[in-house]
């Protein structure tokens, strides 16, 4: 709103002054209201009126989902009247305050007032030049309004401008704000131009057709906004009756909020539905996302870290809700551990998950109200916590999977995030890449992808991983990132099988060549649409290479390569090797292993669709898990999917058990030629050589 000096520019130096003496202190919601205009003084003996500076439900809720936000500049972004303060500059401040004060009482139009006021300036564009260099954006702008302006942008909120100075002097401050130039509604400035250079050199007045230069011009403005743009909700911040004016009118704003940060006028006060002296007020009034973590294991763990420190650092314009829930399934005793010392030693010993984690063993309480929801379990168990949340997720809210892995159904293959997506009805992303959850915690350079069908809702996941040691980039390939990291694993068991069998480098970069070859094959023939570059992203190789080199899979098919080697040496009546249980439990301290089920699902689909020959290595690593073959023939694995094995039509999906040593033994002599009448004993020492071989790397084995 124009006002003059004497009203504004006074008005914010003196409350100033006031803060320094200590005089003015600061209210939670409010502070001391801002110097009173003359126009805001008491008529008789009226009282004033009392701010609202409690929004109703109806304020709150409109400005929670605004989809653009219209303010005023002059006493409301600003500390000062922008023309009056150009006219101070130019020498004729008392002269145009007194034009200023005919407009406000009503004795002279406001398009009267701007012509003489500005024929009394009578600047030149050096004059605006030099006027923009002695008081720049930021030493004009009203205390938290940046802080306020950048969060609304943060949330995708349109900020508009809509003053009734002039572009001239308020392109710089909507540039120093970030506001497009197509933002700002203000008056334009009529200049004479030199014909001999062509420059302007005069002012000769400004623009009437620009809906400001008018009154009622606020509402008009908003009105070409809302034309030219399908917001549902518009909001309008000022100062002044020009402001107020906005929500008054039909097509104008749906909400008009009073500002007395820098001024305060009465009749605002008595008007404005909502009324704030602080703009922090709004900045804690906007909506925060409410987080909640499906999970408990050392990955969720390591995410819900990250999460808890974006989600808590001090920041005014976060858009995250500081405590995030985590379901802990197991609940009791280890809930009450996490929320006492903040560390879950049960899967992430020593590593401080955060004291704004909160624990939980009732999985309705985790995820009640929470507008993102983050799965990372265990997938043979997500369908069935699905179903337990059914009814029970807010609506509007998104999703994201952590969790690698996919159901088999007679229908086909149902990836995690379909199921999340199928069973709730919500969006889905998948946080994908080459991160075991130790080094994560340790805050060791990491990074992932995340896939997505909703960009909107994929750009607040980023803003919720992203940390200086963890790098998220966004994807639009969501299965093929949620596959790649599904079937990483199973390449991972081989790779333990190599490790296991005491093998080198060449043998397990190959067993790595082989299994990003059909990782990609398989997603393609699957879903024709996923990308090749998907498998140079992070959740590609990169996640491949991470799991072969430290991941669980490879850790525990190590062990039990070795065990199943030794079995096979020691030969019948000398006792079987390990269970994969068995090491399971031992090795993974309650967390689960997820490469054999996701190498029987995959190897149902295979089986189905006669599919095995086309994917050797998949095929013979199965195998081998469900000891139909040796382990060494994992580095031959062509001979082994073509080795005529018996395989139960009904098997299940689940890890058939293992069979028993002497078995092993026989099967393993058989196909190397050893261990038989007609192999002779150079084959029974070369049988005897590759059992030591392994036997020896396992001594030698940390």
């Amino acid at each position: 709103m124009m006002l003059s000096g004497r009203t504004c520019n006074h008005a914010f130096s003196t409350r100033q002054m006031s803060h320094q003496r200590g005089a003015l202190a600061l209210r939670s919601a409010r502070s001391e209201p801002a110097q009173k205009t003359a126009s805001s003084a008491n008529n008789g003996d009226a009282a004033p009126s009392e701010a609202r500076t409690v929004p109703s439900e109806r304020a709150l809720a409109i400005w929670r989902s605004a989809d653009a936000v219209c303010f005023d500049v002059d006493c409301t972004i600003t500390i000062n009247d922008g023309l009056d303060l150009l006219a101070e500059f130019m020498g004729v401040k008392e002269e145009v305050e007194e034009l200023t004060n005919k407009a406000m009482d009503g004795t002279m139009s406001l398009t009267r007032s701007l012509e003489e006021r500005l024929n009394l300036i009578n600047c030149s564009p050096d004059d605006i030049r030099r006027f923009i260099k002695a008081y720049p954006p930021q030493s004009r702008l009203a205390p938290g309004i940046k802080e306020l302006i950048k969060a609304l942008q943060k949330r995708g909120v349109a900020v508009y401008l809509i003053s009734g100075g002039f572009r001239e002097l308020l392109l710089p401050i909507a540039a120093h704000l970030g506001i497009p130039k197509d933002r700002v509604f203000a008056n334009r400035m009529h200049w004479q131009w030199d014909d001999e250079t062509g420059m302007p050199t005069k002012l000769v007045g400004f623009d009437t057709s620009e809906p400001t230069a008018r009154n009622q011009g606020k509402p008009e403005a908003i009105a070409r906004i809302r034309e030219n743009n399908p917001y549902n909700t518009v909001v309008m911040i000022g100062d002044g009756i020009t402001d107020l004016e906005a929500v008054q009118t039909s097509g104008g704003a749906d909400l008009f909020i009073g500002s007395g940060v820098v001024v305060e006028r009465e009749a605002v006060v008595a008007e404005a539905e909502w009324y704030v002296y602080d703009y922090k007020a709004l900045v804690s009034a906007l909506s925060r996302y409410k987080v909640a973590m499906v999970g408990s294991g050392a990955w969720a763990c390591a995410a819900v870290r990250m999460i808890a420190q974006n989600t808590s650092q001090d920041d005014p314009e976060d858009e995250f809700d500081d405590d995030v829930r985590m379901w802990v399934h197991q609940g009791g005793e280890l809930v009450d551990t996490i929320n006492s010392t903040h560390e879950n030693p049960a899967y992430f010993p020593g590593i401080p998950l955060g004291p704004n984690v909160i624990a939980t063993g009732n999985l309705a309480e985790a995820v009640a109200d929470a507008d993102l929801l983050v799965f990372c379990a265990p997938h043979q168990y997500i369908r069935g916590i699905c179903k337990q949340l059914m009814g029970k997720v807010k609506p509007g809210a998104a999703a994201i999977s952590l969790t690698k892995g996919m159901r088999v159904t007679p229908e086909g293959p149902e990836l995690i995030s379909q199921i999340v997506r199928r069973t709730l009805g919500v969006d889905c992303s998948v946080l994908m890449g080459g991160n075991i959850a130790e080094d994560v915690g340790r805050e060791q350079l990491s990074e992932a992808v995340i896939g997505y069908y909703n960009l909107e809702h994929a750009q607040r996941f980023k803003k919720l991983f992203q940390r200086p040691y963890f790098r998220v980039t966004l994807l639009p390939d969501p299965v093929g990132a949620e596959l790649c990291g599904t079937l990483k694993n199973i390449v991972a068991l081989g790779v333990g099988m190599v490790d296991g069998l005491g093998m080198g480098p060449n043998s397990k970069a190959a067993i790595i060549r082989q299994g990003l070859l059909e990782m990609r094959d398989f997603c393609q023939a699957l879903y024709p649409s996923v990308r090749d570059d998907t498998f140079l992203e992070c959740c590609g190789v990169g996640d491949l290479v991470a799991t072969c080199i430290g991941g669980r899979n490879r850790r525990v098919a190590e062990a039990w390569t070795r065990s199943a080697v030794e079995g096979a040496e020691a030969g019948e009546g000398n006792g079987a090797g390990r269970s994969w249980a068995e090491l399971e439990k031992e090795l993974l301290q309650g967390q689960k292993l997820q490469g054999v089920l996701t190498s029987n699902e995959v190897q149902q689909i295979l089986r189905t669709r006669g599919w095995e020959s086309k994917y050797p290595l998949f095929t013979t690593i199965n195998r081998i898990v469900n000891g139909h073959l040796p382990p060494h023939l994992v580095v031959d694995y062509l001979e082994g999917a073509k080795a005529d094995i018996a395989v139960d039509v009904e098997e299940d999906i689940v890890p058939l058990p293992r069979q028993p040593a002497s078995a092993m033994a026989r099967l393993f002599g058989q196909l190397v030629g050893g261990i038989t009448q007609q192999g002779g004993a150079a084959a029974g020492a070369a049988a005897s050589a590759a059992a030591g071989a392994a036997s020896g790397a396992a001594s030698n084995s940390v």
